[in-house]
């Protein structure tokens, strides 16, 4: 480090995942501070609820060169959301991946933004604790591995929110966080997540007023309310009747799956850094979307696939939960995905009440339902007694097992 107290090494401009949150407004000042460099913002819209005007004024306030609002809710939808969707990708049967999916789509567009101003080098707010650091930049090496990567948690004095609240108070940055109560927010059109605070210890429930998008299923309405969603080869074309394009269809169902409280998940997952952790989101729309989507390939999928399509979901999700996105395993399995979904075309009916979402019907062109062959019912393509010989074959391995066990039984048996 150099005697002046700005670190060395040449960065001469850097472009910055900004929120306007805590930890990314003091990276700002602190950048020019510790290198004496250029700091552009990029303020990533996916969707989260706040005015991105006044989050471009701050980082401006703050001491940024330059700073792009990029609306990337489309890309966010279409490229990540759906797959993951369509993938099944639930990590650790529970978390629904709203953080995971949104940093590789920030990091890429961040990368492209460097290219445009000639930075040097890129910087995110993540902590030397979490997962989104390995996501931020995995992304990086995967796109532009020469740029220099700037992780401030990982270098400089501040070791708490507490400090950074100081910090950002001596040095003129307006924070809404408070050392009472720092909680860590994250939030997009597919969730809200927080962290930190009192939810740093599992046996404390969350604060009621926390929440920002679903009511409390005691206090949801005391009426249930049946939503029908219309596939077309695995993407949703259509809700309660009408046609309707994916970003409005997920933000209309996060409105009414969050009106009756649906969507709420406390976890304590495994994160890839080595460490658990304990987390608390709503995940509204999107837990109606995937309990249609199963639902539907229920009735299109034959049995194997949909075995092995299990089996890949969970490590779909553990991919995408790791930063594994720019990966050719995470490529193939789109491409196995992909050919799942050609017959997922149909409809689902579900009941939203009180925090719950359940599946009430379900139709499809490509359904392999047949009522002929499972009715109770007389019927006239179905032999029952073929059944005897099938199930003669398939347990002639235990049939075998069993008469070996018996054969040393006697054997011991003669030998006493």
């Amino acid at each position: 480090m150099a005697l002046d107290g700005k670190a060395t090494g040449g960065v001469k401009k850097v472009v910055l995942a900004y929120s306007g949150g805590l930890d990314t407004s003091v990276i700002i000042p602190w950048l020019k501070e510790r290198y004496g460099c250029q700091v552009v913002a990029m303020v990533a819209d996916v969707g989260q609820e706040e005015d991105l005007g006044e989050v471009r004024a701050k980082a401006l306030a703050s001491g940024a060169e330059r700073v792009y609002v990029e609306d990337l809710r489309e890309a966010f939808v279409h490229d990540y959301i759906l797959p993951a969707v369509q993938a099944g990708a639930v990590y650790e049967e529970g978390y629904l991946l709203g953080t995971s999916m949104a940093r590789p789509l920030i990091a890429t567009r961040q990368v492209q933004i460097a290219e445009r101003e000639g930075a040097d080098a890129l910087a995110h707010g993540a902590t030397g604790k979490g997962n989104d650091q390995v996501r931020f930049e995995l992304t990086y090496k995967a796109l532009r591995p020469d740029l220099k990567v700037i992780a401030p948690w990982r270098e400089w004095e501040l070791r708490s929110r507490s400090d950074e609240i100081r910090y950002a108070q001596a040095h003129g940055v307006p924070v809404t966080a408070t050392a009472e109560k720092p909680y860590s927010i994250d939030e997009n059109l597919w969730h809200t997540s927080y962290e930190g605070g009192v939810l740093e210890d599992p046996w404390n429930g969350p604060d009621p007023s926390m929440f920002r998008r679903t009511a409390a299923p005691e206090t949801a309405p005391d009426r249930p309310e049946e939503v029908e969603i219309a596939f077309h080869a695995g993407v949703p074309v259509a809700l309660n009747g009408r046609r309707v394009e994916l970003l409005a269809f997920l933000q209309e169902l996060n409105a009414l799956a969050g009106k009756h409280g649906v969507g709420r998940v406390d976890l304590v997952e495994n994160r890839l850094v080595g460490m658990k952790s304990r987390g608390v989101y709503e995940t509204p729309g999107g837990t109606v979307w995937m309990a249609a989507h199963r639902a539907l390939e229920t009735l299109v999928l034959d049995r194997a696939t949909a075995h092995m399509k299990a089996v890949l979901a969970q490590r779909y999700a553990e991919l995408v939960y790791d930063g594994l996105w720019y990966t050719p395993l995470r490529q193939a399995l789109d491409a196995f995905v992909a050919s799942t979904q050609e017959r997922v075309t149909g409809e689902v009916r579900l009941r939203l009440f009180k925090g719950s979402v359940q599946v009430k019907g379900r139709r499809s062109p490509h359904a392999l339902y047949d009522a002929e062959f499972v009715t109770f019912e007389e019927d006239s393509v179905y032999r029952q007694d073929d059944a005897a010989g099938f199930i003669r074959l398939f347990g002639l391995p235990v049939e075998i097992a069993a008469r070996r066990r018996v054969q040393e039984g006697a054997r011991a048996s003669t030998a006493v």
